[in-house]
């Protein structure tokens, strides 16, 4: 999987996956977004990882002060600047999010939609703790993966994108229990209530988890205030 979301499934060949999306996984993605802009504040610097071709952020630029996007894909970067057109308040990086250049406390929003957390290819505690590691005190880390009612529309979906030539042929001896395979090498895997709660574990914090529209398994982490480090 290394690499994968960085050469092969970058830029308009990502923005594809969404466009062929049937509409049930449609209203998966929508309901994503609309939890993260109910979330979402005037005065926040929001950072979303793995933003890509810069679909969220979009919809959270109107809604946040600032808008920080990282991505490691280059060609996806390109293509979120045009995509997402001249802002004084958007700022798009080349940085990998398990190994964040930003400076401690930075950010009052951090999300990771759309299962990112596992696509990323790396060790999910890496990113549970960059990710807490850049919040203030008294903002909000997201993440989020699928749920497994959205097991039948998810296939519907990845199949589509199969028929569209996006991604390798589904290996569906090696498919199930919340794993999608391809014969290319692609991967699509998922993490559940007690994977999130042990990762919140791990950064010392209590994780509300919160099905979403039947499809998506948000893990919402609130950093706590802790004397003077919220000035």
């Amino acid at each position: 999987m290394t690499g994968y979301y960085t050469e092969k499934l970058a830029a308009e060949r990502l923005r594809r996956c969404y466009e062929v999306a049937p509409p049930r996984a449609r209203r998966y993605l929508e309901a994503e977004i609309d939890f993260v802009l109910d979330l979402a504040s005037p005065s926040a610097l929001a950072l979303e990882l793995g933003c890509g071709y810069g679909r969220v952020l979009r919809r959270l630029l109107p809604r946040v002060r600032t808008g920080v996007g990282i991505d490691t894909s280059l060609s996806s970067l390109r293509l979120a600047r045009g995509f997402l057109g001249p802002s004084p308040s958007l700022h798009l990086l080349a940085m990998d999010a398990a190994a964040m250049g930003f400076r401690a406390r930075t950010f009052d929003l951090v999300l990771c939609i759309q299962n990112g957390i596992c696509a990323f290819a790396v060790d999910p505690g890496q990113l549970f703790g960059e990710a807490v590691r850049v919040t203030r005190p008294g903002g909000t880390v997201l993440f989020s993966s699928y749920s497994p009612r959205f097991w039948q529309d998810r296939l519907e979906w990845f199949e589509a994108q199969v028929a569209h030539g996006l991604i390798g042929p589904i290996d569906h001896q090696a498919t199930g229990d919340g794993v999608i395979a391809c014969t290319d090498g692609f991967k699509s895997t998922t993490i559940g209530p007690e994977a999130f709660a042990a990762l919140a574990a791990r950064v010392g914090l209590a994780p509300r988890i919160i099905e979403v529209e039947a499809s998506s398994l948000f893990c919402a982490l609130t950093i706590p205030r802790r004397g003077r480090e919220e000035d």
